[in-house]
């Protein structure tokens, strides 16, 4: 079958809610990847986030492979040797003392706003089915009801209303009006380090740190999204180290799976943990599953043996400088932290849209977000040579507007 057959198919019996780029893979290895036809492309997408550790990385499929020998899955109704041993390895990486897995990054995001309403309840005193929990606008958090209805996306939410209230939108980069929203119903403020759909947004200096001091001092949860932004993307094992806070709670997942399996995560403190779960309150029959479990100690322990949050500090500043030095006609700005880059094209140059497909016949693997913005996060495994490979056929993409 070639890729226009396969395309036909997934047309005919998948949903329409995904727009890709007519291209069908079939392999991939390291930061490469192959479609059916055999062309080779390099992938600058890495799953969201999820394939910090490159495509198949060895060391994980072993553990994969090694485990699926043995044990695939038990659900909480029974102990496994993993579930242990990854919660202590991602509370120690973390500096946490409680983690609770799920499978999914949403998943994980309502699990934390779970936790923050009934802490709120049973430890802070706010009144029954009251609790507030601000997020801010130009969010991503995933796709669940909850989620969408506090997205200020419009496409994310037509349609699908009548929306759970409890929600406060504020400006994000603004820890005035993070102070002007809360109330005494505030339970928690929940906050991507970097706001990665929503175009590689990276906040004012200082707004992590001043906003942490700001729940601090009204006792309120400090939670940050780091699903796409943690696990060395931005260049720090998790992106709020770029300012030196640590969070009540971290919502974590893509590359904790190693890009094979999903699997996702909450960190916080025992005493808000404790506070908001008891036997039967919260649960996910695959939630900490021992396949998973395996998968997900491997791809920390390449994270960490790796140095690959240190590799994308090192390549990715060189990345936004080079991509910066081309003085591209087309580009208003490059952004990012880390191997986690914004390219914002002009309006009057076209969307980003049309660089992505002419990227994809120059054998390279980008996607566009918020439609004026190329979103270059190549896995963290890629070598410089690879980058400057890159970066030739970037500067022809961008030399010139298309589909103005």
């Amino acid at each position: 079958m070639t890729s226009k057959d396969f395309m036909r198919l997934e047309e005919r019996y998948g949903a329409n809610n995904y727009q890709p780029l007519p291209v069908v893979l079939t392999r991939g290895e390291g930061v490469w990847v192959w479609d059916v036809e055999g062309n080779r492309y390099l992938d600058v997408l890495a799953g969201y986030s999820a394939l910090n550790q490159g495509h198949r990385h060895p060391r994980i499929l072993e553990a994969l492979y090694e485990q699926a020998g043995r044990l695939t899955l038990t659900a909480r109704a029974f102990h496994n040797d993993l579930l242990g041993p990854l919660c202590q390895e991602l509370c120690e990486l973390t500096g946490h003392e409680a983690m609770l897995p799920m499978n999914t990054g949403a998943e994980a995001v309502e699990t934390a706003i779970k936790m923050a309403r009934k802490w709120g309840y049973r430890v802070k005193g706010i009144p029954h089915d009251r609790a507030e929990i601000v997020v801010c606008g130009g969010n991503f958090h995933g796709r669940t009801i909850s989620i969408v209805g506090f997205s200020s996306e419009e496409q994310y939410r037509d349609g699908f209303g009548p929306f759970t209230p409890g929600f406060v939108r504020i400006e994000y980069g603004s820890a005035e009006a993070l102070r002007a929203a809360i109330t005494p119903h505030t339970a928690a403020f929940l906050v991507e380090p970097i706001q990665g759909e929503g175009g590689i947004i990276v906040p004012p200096e200082g707004f992590l740190a001043e906003t942490r001091a700001v729940c601090r001092d009204n006792n309120v949860l400090f939670m940050a999204d780091e699903i796409q932004s943690g696990f060395g993307r931005a260049g720090t094992m998790l992106a709020c180290q770029h300012e030196n806070v640590h969070p009540d709670a971290v919502i974590l997942g893509k590359a904790l799976g190693g890009g094979i399996v999903p699997i996702s995560a909450v960190c916080a403190s025992r005493e808000v943990m404790d506070a908001a779960f008891t036997p039967g309150d919260h649960g996910s029959t695959f939630g900490g599953n021992p396949l998973a479990c395996a998968v997900a100690r491997a791809a920390l322990r390449v994270l960490v043996e790796e140095r690959l949050p240190e590799r994308s500090a090192e390549l990715g500043a060189s990345f936004i400088q080079k991509l910066r030095d081309l003085k591209s006609p087309v580009v208003k700005e490059v952004r990012g932290r880390g191997l986690w880059i914004g390219v914002e094209i002009e309006e009057e140059a076209g969307d980003a849209r049309p660089y992505c497909e002419a990227l994809l016949e120059q054998g390279i693997l980008a996607k566009e977000t918020h439609k004026q913005v190329l979103r270059i996060s190549p896995p963290l495994v890629i070598t410089q040579a690879e980058i400057d490979w890159a970066l030739e056929r970037l500067a022809v993409v961008l030399a010139e507007p298309r589909g103005a």
